[in-house]
């Protein structure tokens, strides 16, 4: 996110001191100073756990190819506004109570000051509630219950429909999708998702599962569309991909978890082109890998 640092973050940064990490109250507002790319990063260690204790100074920033002065660090818990989408087309009927089952376990696990929405996407999109976004954990899954079911699976549109309903939202922003197939009918293009979710600074968390289902004639196996990774990896978000229904609670439950053991990074843009800038973030502790959205826009004059 390209947002605005507070005074004291802008002055401590001046004058080479640690930034301060802002309490929860005030994460949403940067009021005074100096516009900041705000990062999202997972850090995992070689078995995939997440890595809690990572300081300022274990991470580098490389924005088109130079090394930026990180001058927000953060690693307390920033409330997520999400949306919720899932695929209830033809192929996941044999699995769908363990896929409500999973979306269940993420619900669950939503902290307070988070807000959600759920989806459905096959032949048709789905989102609810259809009013705002709701911290009512009992509603949530209480609406999982109306999605419906179709036929083709509508994935890019699915997402572009999420993103849409993001616009506009405050702080950080997330997509999390679910399908077993390909997408099979689109009225915009992957290409064109990305470049939606760039503008709004969304991350994009997919899941794909690859599933054996009867299609009226014979027996087909599904694999999860390969765009699934580029979504994730472009944005910052995960890429889980499932041979076993059994996995769906455990793997909507990691999301969760990595949702809320995020580090927060800001560095102040180095020009002010409003054009696409590619970006990368590192760490330099031995046996961690980190994962941190690839792009950002800067600010124009």
């Amino acid at each position: 996110m390209v947002a605005r640092i507070s005074l004291a973050l802008t002055l401590a940064a001046l004058l080479g001191a640690a930034p301060v990490a802002a309490q929860p109250d005030d994460l949403p507002v940067f009021r005074a100073g100096t516009e900041l790319v705000d990062l999202y990063v997972t850090a995992t260690d070689r078995n995939g756990r997440l890595v809690p204790d990572l300081l300022q100074d274990d991470f580098l920033v490389i924005d088109e190819g130079e090394e930026q002065e990180i001058v927000l660090f953060e690693n307390e818990v920033r409330p997520i506004t999400v949306v919720v989408m899932l695929d209830t087309s033809a192929s996941m009927t044999p699995s769908l109570d363990l896929l409500m089952a999973g979306a269940e376990q993420f619900i669950i696990r939503m902290l307070p000051d988070d807000r959600a929405k759920v989806g459905a996407f096959n032949d048709k999109i789905q989102i609810l509630p259809e009013s705002d976004f709701i911290g009512d954990r009992d509603a949530l899954i209480r609406e999982l219950d109306r999605l419906q079911f179709g036929n083709p699976t509508r994935l890019y549109d699915a997402v572009a429909a999420s993103i849409r309903e993001l616009a506009g939202i405050e702080g950080r922003k997330v997509v999390l999708v679910f399908t077993d197939g390909e997408d099979t009918q689109n009225d915009i293009g992957w290409r064109e998702v990305l470049e939606m979710a760039r503008l709004e600074e969304v991350m994009i968390y997919t899941i794909g599962l690859e599933s054996d289902y009867f299609n009226g004639v014979r027996r087909v196996r599904s694999r999860p569309d390969r765009r699934l990774r580029t979504f994730a990896e472009e944005t910052g978000g995960g890429y889980f991909e499932l041979e076993d229904t059994d996995d769906l609670g455990p793997t909507f439950t990691r999301v969760a978890q990595e949702l809320h053991s995020q580090y927060v990074l800001g560095f102040v843009p180095p020009t002010r082109d409003g054009r696409v800038h590619e970006i990368d973030v590192r760490v330099k502790r031995r046996g961690t890998s980190v994962r941190a959205r690839r792009s950002y826009i800067a600010p124009g004059d």
